[in-house]
């Protein structure tokens, strides 16, 4: 039940380890003992299909993000300080997400420069630490102060590490049900039909009421995410969410 073969493993069977069988196998492994070097990786893969999940399948497949998080693990077990009075998986983290970030940066389909990069992952740990301990998002002005650069080059990093989107993208719906980024591509051929959508989205979002409307304007019209929508009005985000979704299913029913 819930199978999913990823690089051949099962990974319904992974196995895991006790924290003193993890440093048990370690000491065996420092004294050369390759089978037990060998059972602390396998002992692991369920943290490296934990961590190889965050990041993003549309772009790299779940097999090469599997693989490269198993790369980070080896190295982690290789220099693992047993002197350290630390869990294994808080180091072996850190070192698995640097090896997927090395290896999306290095394969990116856009080619940016090392150091715009490294400032915009600087930027983005800022904004999660603010995020973390204050509860809300940073601003660019906050995140150029703490980085002591411009706020234009805090903005032009963050968008120069920004996804390409694909035409063929799903904008939104499930399976047949899909709308796709090229589907949102206005036709300059046909302006009547824009005309007429136009007209009829403007009756669609007469039907919603106040609240949703003006959800569906922050989010569709000034680019606001779900998060700054639930600071700014005063409820969750997971409320902004379910409304956002009732209020779309509502535009396309009556559209």
């Amino acid at each position: 039940m819930n199978k999913v073969e990823i690089c051949g493993v099962d990974t319904s069977q992974l196995k895991t380890l006790t924290e003193e069988k993890k440093r048990e196998l370690l000491k065996r492994a420092r004294a050369g003992d390759t089978k037990a070097r060998e059972e602390m990786i396998l002992g692991n893969l369920r943290l490296v299909l934990s961590v190889s999940g965050r990041f993003n399948p549309k772009r790299d497949s779940a097999d090469d993000l599997f693989q490269v998080g198993c790369v980070g693990l080896i190295k982690a077990i290789d220099n693992f300080n047993l002197d350290m009075d630390v869990r294994f998986s808080t180091y072996a983290v850190p070192m698995i997400i640097g090896e997927l970030r090395r290896y999306q940066r290095d394969n990116n389909a856009v080619r940016v420069s090392r150091s715009v990069r490294d400032l915009a992952y600087r930027a983005l740990q800022e904004k999660e630490e603010i995020s973390r301990r204050e509860g809300r998002d940073a601003t660019i002005t906050e995140l150029a102060k703490r980085l002591e650069v411009t706020e234009r080059q805090v903005g032009e990093a963050m968008e120069a590490i920004v996804e390409p989107i694909s035409l063929f993208d799903s904008v939104w719906g499930d399976g047949e049900d899909k709308m796709f980024v090229i589907d949102k591509l206005a036709d300059s051929e046909d302006p009547d039909e824009s005309w007429v959508e136009s007209i009829s989205l403007k009756e669609a979002l007469g039907k919603l009421n106040e609240r949703e409307r003006s959800i569906v304007n922050m989010r569709y019209y000034k680019g606001k995410t779900q998060m700054e929508i639930a600071a700014e009005i005063g409820i969750s985000q997971a409320q902004v969410s379910r409304l956002e979704k009732g209020a779309i299913d509502k535009l396309r029913r009556y559209m």
